[in-house]
């Protein structure tokens, strides 16, 4: 019973931390909810209010009565569920091979997949700029294109990496014995491989959904028409000077900007938890 009092004593402090440390970070996205309910009059004051006095829904509707918010919602869904899909799909066969076979620059390639990771956007954006303009890739409908390959970029080495190490710790003892029990290995990767893996597609494709949901820059540089514009740098055109910074709106517009990638997370979130901790083991 002592020991048992001491440990808990010993652990308080850090249940404590712990608790600062989330109400630190989830500050800021209450503070975003209640400013999307409070009033201009209220959100002007100089002395801050805390909770909205007189709730109102008046921000979400503005949000979604100004331009470009249905088409820019409309653009991000399509580039981010094709960059989901063609970067999975690329990611799971890549990471096959990674994880099962033996070739030459193997090692090499993963070292790469971690630098290319390191590496910051911000760096990237002439390089890709300048290739992109060559192949006619960044005006008229081809910049969607455009935009899908440069979410690729950072995409594809994050769920590579991620769908590899899941990869490693499924035993191969399990496809060679359902291709002694007369399965072909293409039956043998249907049957054995692919529903074992699927949490951690799932897992993956959630944070390449988020990643890509949540850029700014590439979107702002390459999508200059405000009719192609992703819902993030739909949000940008609310900054103004300091004093015209419509901040109920901007609130408002970046909740209604977060639904879809919380009923992505609610549809998927069963199969991500055993997929993070499945896919973190092996190196």
């Amino acid at each position: 019973m002592k020991a048992a009092r001491a440990r808990g004593k010993g652990t308080l402090p850090w249940n404590i931390l712990g608790l600062l440390v989330f109400v630190v970070m989830i500050f800021p996205v209450y503070w975003m909810f209640a400013s999307a309910f409070q009033p201009t009059d209220q959100l002007n004051k100089l002395k801050p209010s805390f909770f909205p006095v007189h709730p109102t829904l008046q921000h979400f509707k503005d949000a979604m009565d100004r331009p470009y918010f249905w088409s820019s919602a409309a653009n991000s869904v399509i580039i981010v569920s094709v960059t989901v899909l063609v970067s999975i799909a690329l990611a799971f066969l890549a990471a096959i091979a990674l994880a099962k076979f033996r070739f030459d620059g193997r090692k090499l390639f993963i070292v790469a997949l971690i630098g290319i990771q390191m590496l910051p956007q911000v760096g990237l954006i002439i390089p890709l700029y300048v290739v992109l303009a060559k192949y006619h890739l960044t005006r008229g409908q081809g910049v969607y294109i455009g935009v899908i390959l440069t979410y690729m970029t950072f995409a594809l080495p994050f769920a590579v990496w991620t769908l590899r190490g899941f990869l490693l710790n499924i035993p191969k003892e399990l496809e060679e014995a359902a291709m002694v029990d007369g399965s072909s290995r293409v039956g043998a990767f249907t049957k054995i491989l692919l529903p074992l893996v699927a949490p951690g597609l799932v897992a993956t494709a959630v944070f390449v959904f988020i990643t890509s949901w949540n850029e700014f820059i590439f979107a702002y540089v390459l999508l200059n028409d405000q009719s192609k514009q992703t819902i993030t740098v739909w949000l940008s055109d609310f900054y103004g000077t300091s004093r015209q910074i419509d901040w109920g709106g901007l609130m408002a517009g970046s909740i209604l900007a977060a639904i879809p990638v919380l009923i992505f997370f609610v549809i998927v979130q069963r199969k991500i938890a055993f997929g993070l901790t499945a896919g973190a083991v092996k190196g």
